[in-house]
């Protein structure tokens, strides 16, 4: 059962936090943290028990139960190195965005924690479910409490933030789930058997056309979540518009599940025609590097160009992914850890700093380091880790990424590498505009109460942790990625040692 308590926790936390917000709103944030350190320390204690087995490949964990017998549904969990990762993430930044908000909502608290919490629940149930309808179930049970906490929590812009998220969001689930009942009945129609588990419908005889369609119905849902150029507009409103906690989950985390998508199912499933896809998909994951980047440069707003970087850091996921080898998709999820640490991060910072100063525009920022020396410190810190300074976990991931796309095509590794130098730019921007500089508007704020040095201690901690030592990481998710690796390039005959030694081509 513990598989399935690290997905009611939450959910029985924001219950509690909700009723208790209406005796107090300081007791609703007690629960709701409560609630996210006991689901981390589960999270942990499985870490502690079972990280000896991640790199076996299998599953160590397994919950399995009859549903819906009738339409072949199972309630079927399992957790193997891979999400064992996540699941942990999902846990900490899940203490992290509690603590985050803890001054900043002030209405409707209990009603707030519950959303925030029931956010977690949908997350960690998709990192954990192995039946593609309770997948799909858990989905899109992250997508209507996070409506809510941009709709309504939000800030100026809340309302279109919120429907564009939504409008997303659901039409490209919607191609998903499409997609999932065509391979169930394609699969029924070939073997007379139905089922929605992944593992027996990986061994469904698909037609060329039939398996590039169904493959596009998984891509496209996954890419919007990512999110992947073009379909990326709905990311720089919702982070903008959300609240701090909102923006830590929607960054940290929801943009992790379309990677995870990606690795778990829609190549796996579709290996050949994701073969003949990934030159696309990198090509994607090149745009977004270059393309985010120059975006987040552009913005006036902090929050907007924190938002748009993501759209760059995720594009070397995209390619890590769809270029195959080992070392590209180790360096695609450590980038997916790296991420997931130092973004939320930047997230909290400009949260406290529109607390203090009441704005998230640069122009009216700068002088901050002098009067709150510790948050501009952090600012400082987190920014470097956003460029990937060597030593931070964004470099180790964003090096390996390009070393794989190198291997497979010098072109991709090239243009791709861009990126680091257009991450320095906005980067250094951010730093220059918002700390540094002289203090024109003669700002006065408090500095990082000890609520925010301890969230962003241990996430600086962290970033450093991985980057100096990420074997860890490495260990974990190895043998989760040999699926997704033998799909997209698989061993060539012995009698090619050399081109094998290459890697395979682009198509």
């Amino acid at each position: 059962m513990i598989l399935t308590w690290l997905i009611l926790i939450p959910i029985i936390g924001g219950g509690v936090a909700w009723a208790a917000g209406r005796v107090a709103p300081a007791l609703a944030r007690w629960v709701a943290l409560a609630a996210c350190v006991l689901d981390l320390g589960v999270a942990s204690g499985v870490w502690a028990q079972f990280y000896g087995s991640a790199g076996s490949g299998a599953p160590f964990l397994e919950q399995r139960a009859t549903w819906i017998p009738q339409l072949g549904i199972s309630y079927h969990l399992t957790m193997d190195g891979l999400s064992l990762l996540l699941v942990l993430l999902t846990a900490l930044l899940g203490v992290v965005a509690v603590a985050a908000s803890w001054r900043e909502i002030t209405t409707s608290v209990g009603g707030f924690y519950f959303s925030l919490l029931a956010v977690l629940t949908g997350v960690t149930g998709v990192f954990l479910s192995r039946d593609l309808l309770l997948f799909y179930f858990f989905w899109e049970l992250m997508l209507v409490p996070m409506y809510f906490l941009i709709g309504i929590w939000g800030h100026e812009r809340r309302v279109y933030a919120a429907i564009k998220f939504f409008l997303f969001t659901f039409i490209s689930s919607l191609l998903m789930l499409a997609a999932i009942v065509g391979l169930v009945f394609l699969h029924l129609r070939a073997t007379s058997v139905l089922t929605f588990d992944s593992a027996a419908l990986l061994q469904t005889p698909l037609s060329s056309a039939a398996a590039t369609w169904l493959m596009l119905g998984f891509f496209v849902a996954f890419a919007v979540k990512l999110p992947a150029v073009p379909v990326h507009t709905w990311l720089g409103d919702a982070h903008t518009e959300a609240p701090t906690g909102g923006s830590i989950l929607l960054a940290g985390l929801l943009l992790k599940t379309g990677a995870y998508g990606m690795i778990r199912f829609a190549i796996p499933l579709f290996p050949q025609a994701s073969a003949a896809f990934s030159g696309v998909a990198c090509v994607l994951g090149v745009v977004g590097i270059l393309y985010g980047a120059m975006l987040a440069f552009a913005q006036t707003d902090l929050k907007r160009m924190v938002a748009y970087s993501s759209i760059s850091h995720m594009g070397f996921v995209l390619l890590g992914i769809y270029v195959g080898t080992g070392i590209a998709l180790q360096g695609a999820v450590m980038q997916m850890i790296a991420h997931g640490l130092s973004t939320p991060a930047l997230f909290l910072l400009a949260g406290s700093i529109q607390e203090r100063c009441r704005t998230r525009e640069l122009e009216r920022l700068g002088g901050l380091w002098r009067t709150a020396p510790r948050l501009g410190g952090f600012v400082l810190f987190f920014a470097l880790a956003a460029l990937g300074l060597p030593g931070m976990v964004n470099f180790v991931g964003e090096f390996l990424v390009l070393l794989g796309a190198y291997k497979l095509n010098a072109a991709l590794g090239i243009v791709g590498s861009l990126g680091f130098v257009l991450s320095v730019v906005y980067a250094l921007r951010l730093v220059q505009e918002s700390v540094h500089g002289p203090n024109v508007h003669g700002w006065r704020i408090s500095d990082l109460t000890g609520r925010e040095l301890a969230a962003l201690g241990v996430l600086a901690f962290l970033v450093l942790t991985f980057g100096f030592w990420p074997k860890p990481v490495f260990t974990a998710a190895r043998s989760s990625l040999a699926a997704t690796s033998l799909a997209l390039a698989p061993p060539l005959p012995a009698a090619q040692p050399d081109i094998a030694a290459e890697g395979r081509g682009l198509p």
